[in-house]
């Protein structure tokens, strides 16, 4: 009899532990508006660092509520892609669940990438 009710305590208190545990992880991954800021401030920095050398490409960027990017941003080539793709994907995760978390609604319009860019005075540019 001592064993079993030491057994039910055992269970019990590894039960609690786990939904404390479940709670503290909820918490640690909600998303706010100053987390994106950061990371979105990372992106830039680190696309505003490299002059394009005259090749220019873009990236998907943000994550609307019905999905898709929110835009397109214009990078050099001399950025590091492995990097820039890294950094963009943690943001649209982050964003994506800032979006659940926050049930926020958008227009749904579908942004289309840009049809043409180059490079001019060391800028990357959309030209139409």
């Amino acid at each position: 009899m001592k064993n079993c009710l030491m057994f039910c305590l055992l269970v019990v208190s590894f039960l609690s532990v786990n939904c404390s545990n479940s709670d503290n992880n909820q918490l640690n991954n909600v998303i706010t508006p100053e987390m994106l800021e950061a990371k979105k401030a990372e992106v830039m920095t680190l696309i505003n660092n490299a002059s394009c050398n005259g090749t220019c490409n873009y990236i998907a960027f943000g994550s609307k509520p019905c999905g898709g990017p929110k835009e397109y941003l214009l990078f050099s080539s001399a950025v590091n892609l492995a990097q820039l793709e890294d950094l963009v994907a943690e943001y649209n995760e982050m964003e994506h669940q800032f979006n659940i978390q926050t049930n926020a609604i958008s227009d749904c319009a579908v942004v289309l990438p840009p049809n043409t860019i180059a490079c001019v005075d060391g800028s990357c540019m959309i030209i139409n």
